[in-house]
């Protein structure tokens, strides 16, 4: 997605957002878009305060001049605005290609409207296409990495499991976890795979974001699309 498109996603959330607005900010370049635009807002006096989902968030967030808290001092957010790798029916949503998964999933699921801003690529018919992000403590990978292929199998998913790297090494999250991208090229049931991740000791998170999001803004170069998930979250 171009620079352009990206903004004009971004620039369609922000109009979301009103003073006083506790905001969830989210991790990527069409998030970064929004920060950035929300910085000129508050430089202009909006008055609003954020919690970051990365520390690269809260670093562009600190330079915008941006006021931040964390959900030790607030305990719901009235919004996050977040991106996606992929954005499947009724909202469900692939995310963790930055790393950012686990806060990102706090952050959201604190929230009590989450806007997805996502280009055309990323609206899909079935979600698995992108790699799916799984966090997995240090401890014991060999028995998590199994144990995930085997959930995988029982559900008639296969395709490799690859440690996410940097630098030569397997890459860290902000928490100090690894990630394994998965695969499958298609997960027709993202709420059993959800389910039988979720019971896994090792993993701690995965990119499956199932129930929150409210509203996808989709950038494309006829203008914005906008996709509604039917119902509403308690």
């Amino acid at each position: 997605m171009s620079d352009d498109l990206k903004r004009e996603a971004a620039a369609t959330a922000l109009e979301a957002v009103e003073d006083g607005m506790r905001l969830g900010l989210g991790t990527g370049s069409t998030a970064a878009w929004f920060v950035r635009l929300l910085g000129e807002k508050v430089r202009a006096g909006l008055n609003v305060v954020g919690v970051p989902t990365s520390e690269a968030t809260r670093r562009q967030a600190e330079e915008e001049g941006i006021a931040l808290t964390s959900l030790d001092e607030i305990d719901r957010l009235d919004l996050t605005v977040d991106g996606a790798d992929e954005v499947g029916p009724d909202l469900a949503l692939v995310k963790g290609g930055g790393g950012a998964l686990l806060r990102e999933k706090i952050v959201a699921a604190a929230s009590d409207r989450m806007i997805v801003v996502a280009d055309a690529s990323k609206d899909v018919p079935v979600l698995g296409a992108f790699p799916l992000p799984i966090e997995v403590v240090r401890f014991g990978v060999k028995a998590s990495e199994r144990a995930i292929a085997d959930t995988a199998a029982a559900l008639g998913l296969s395709g490799p499991l690859a440690w996410r790297m940097a630098g030569g090494e397997r890459f860290l999250t902000d928490e100090g976890h690894y990630i394994l991208d998965a695969s499958f090229g298609r997960i027709p049931d993202p709420q059993a795979l959800a389910d039988g991740l979720a019971a896994i000791p090792g993993v701690v998170e995965h990119g499956l974001f199932l129930g929150l999001a409210d509203e996808a803004l989709i950038a494309t170069p006829e203008g914005i699309k906008r996709l509604s998930r039917t119902p509403s979250r308690a």
